[in-house]
């Protein structure tokens, strides 16, 4: 199982996306308590992601390599949607309606508004959250006492991580592939994602 580490850079958008801080350790026992909520947000998280990168192709076409991997991201978000509402079922749950994610909402804020800042920006918001829903979905494998809970949380958590360093790719190629100026961008964005996790506080939410 793939997780995000966590004390050092990412090397020219090789590896994991590096978070700034850990997950703080009351939140698994908080997730595991409330797992049902866990679930249905969880739901919500992967169609958000599948509409993200159908947006992505549209908004961005004529990025080298970009619609191609998006259609494919798009489907297998799509596909891990459709499992967990199938556990959803299992356990007598209905999605509801969609509350928000202020976590997200926090990072959006900042990202930037001329066409290639806000490229750039939108690229390397997509790849922090896949990063913290990795280590997230890491610690939900290690904490859930089914196996195929256990099983299927691990599965996710490798193609978050995967996830993640594709935009991190992207963000590069949008930077006419100045890995330095995204590295420098990506770093002021991991330092604002750990005050947007301190502001958010503990939720019973994949963020």
């Amino acid at each position: 199982m793939s997780r995000p580490t966590l004390d050092r850079r990412p090397l020219s958008g090789e590896g994991p996306v590096i978070l700034r801080v850990p997950t703080d350790p009351r939140w698994l026992p908080l997730a595991l308590e409330r797992f049902d909520e866990v679930l249905v947000d969880h739901a919500h998280c992967e169609k958000k992601a599948a509409a993200n990168a159908l947006s992505m192709i549209q908004v961005y076409p004529d990025l080298p390599g970009l619609p191609a991997q998006m259609a494919r991201l798009a489907r297998e978000e799509s596909s891990h949607l459709a499992r967990v509402l199938e556990l959803m079922a299992d356990r007598g749950l209905t999605l509801g309606r969609d509350v928000g994610d202020p976590y997200a909402q926090g990072l959006q804020k900042a990202v930037r508004t001329s066409h290639e800042g806000r490229r750039v920006d939108r690229l390397l918001v997509a790849a922090v959250i896949e990063a913290r829903s990795c280590e997230r979905l890491s610690l939900l494998a290690e904490g859930l006492e089914e196996p195929p809970l256990r099983r299927f949380y691990a599965e996710l958590a490798q193609s978050e991580d995967g996830h993640q360093s594709l935009f991190f790719r992207l963000a590069v190629t949008a930077a006419d592939g100045d890995v330095a100026q995204v590295d420098a961008r990506l770093d002021e964005l991991l330092q604002l994602e750990a005050q947007v996790l301190e502001r958010v506080g503990l939720r019973a939410a994949i963020h």
